[in-house]
């Protein structure tokens, strides 16, 4: 798994080598002296499109800089392609498109998602992904995303609510009116949902009446887990 902090500290070990200060490496990159700082001590990372430069200005290769990060094969293979502009950058697993998430701008890291959402994605690996794409490349997957009714994928779900917008949030209610996912799986709207939109739902036939029960049980234990914080 690719390591910021070991990438980090190879890129401060190339620098002090070339006898180059903090702001010259800044000054060559246009960036700022604080922007590579935060970069050697592994607080984040260069955007992917200048570790060309950065190889090129320390007469090293761009696997030899990627590599000092410790990443798997594939994690390389999707790194480099980036690096260089690969239009074609194709990935195996999601599992090492999680794990890079955070280095790769939303429109590369869709690219790739997109590829794989065919064969359907776990929700858990898209909690993971969405915090680093965009709200509509969120829900393009969800299309191809597996999901159920058990507990285990509305606590997933709550997890993914927060880091959508509300019309986002509509579009995947909407899905459970249309019938596209279980509507059991309507408990993780609760709270961000109004209760009358969802009490509509129901009486037009778009939820079962069970719903209104689990909203108002709902509501209810949050009412008496407030009391219980407020008797502390």
């Amino acid at each position: 798994m690719f390591d910021t902090k070991k990438f980090g500290a190879h890129l401060s070990r190339l620098r002090k080598r070339a006898d180059m200060t903090q702001g010259e490496l800044g000054d060559r990159l246009n960036l700022t002296r604080q922007a590579i700082s935060k970069y050697e001590r592994g607080e984040s990372f260069p955007d992917v499109s200048i570790l060309v430069i950065i190889a090129q200005i320390f007469d090293t290769t761009l696997d030899a800089l990627i590599s000092a990060g410790g990443p798997t094969t594939e994690e390389s293979r999707i790194l480099g392609g980036v690096a260089v502009g690969s239009t074609e950058i194709q990935a195996n697993s999601l599992e090492d498109i999680v794990n890079i998430a955070p280095l790769i701008k939303p429109s590369v890291l869709q690219q790739l998602s997109s590829g794989l959402s065919k064969h359907g994605i776990d929700l858990s690996y898209l909690v993971e992904l969405a915090e680093y794409l965009n709200d509509d490349n969120v829900i393009e997957l969800m299309a191809g995303t597996k999901f159920g009714e058990n507990e285990m994928d509305v606590t997933l779900l709550q997890k993914l609510m927060p880091l959508l917008d509300e019309h986002s949030i509509m579009t995947v209610f909407e899905k459970i009116l249309d019938s596209e996912l279980d509507y059991r799986l309507i408990t993780a709207f609760f709270d961000y949902l109004p209760s009358s939109l969802i009490e509509a739902a129901v009486l037009d036939g778009g939820l079962p009446d069970c719903v209104l029960g689990m909203m108002y049980e709902h509501y209810r234990k949050k009412h008496l887990q407030w009391l219980a914080n407020q008797n502390k």
